[in-house]
């Protein structure tokens, strides 16, 4: 059955990956995915990713990060759905349990995390959030 939200099938594997404690996880890549998997890094969030090519398919191998045996996130959601797209102006988007999380934003400029998207003074799609 063809995945119909690969941004939540994104969020879902990595899920469940810290939860049954695996060192690392491979998921199909994309552009999004790729910058999705770089704000992860940036903030902390998992240890590292690559693009890795099997054949004609190219996979990202995501490192998870762990804290005294639990992963470095609480809790990853998706907001923006297919049936339901979330946009946000730049001055109501909203901050993630009293900024210790970050939300993910589609921009015009890019893939980017609610504290640049505010800097920067450009709202956009909420993808995520994750603290």
């Amino acid at each position: 059955m063809p995945v119909t939200d690969t941004i939540a099938d994104f969020i879902t594997q990595i899920r469940n990956a810290g939860k049954a404690k695996h060192k690392s996880v491979d998921i199909p890549c994309s552009n999004t995915k790729l910058g999705i998997a770089s704000i992860l890094k940036d903030q902390g969030f998992i240890s590292d990713f690559e693009r890795t090519e099997d054949g004609n398919r190219s996979y990202i191998r995501i490192t998870l990060r762990y804290y005294k045996r639990e992963p470095a996130f609480n809790e990853m959601k998706r907001v923006s759905k297919p049936g339901r797209r979330v946009y946000s102006p730049a001055d109501k988007i909203p901050r993630v349990k009293n900024g210790l999380g970050i939300s993910i934003i589609s921009t015009s400029k890019g893939i980017m995390s609610d504290k640049q998207a505010r800097q920067l003074n450009i709202g956009g799609e909420l993808l995520c959030t994750i603290w």
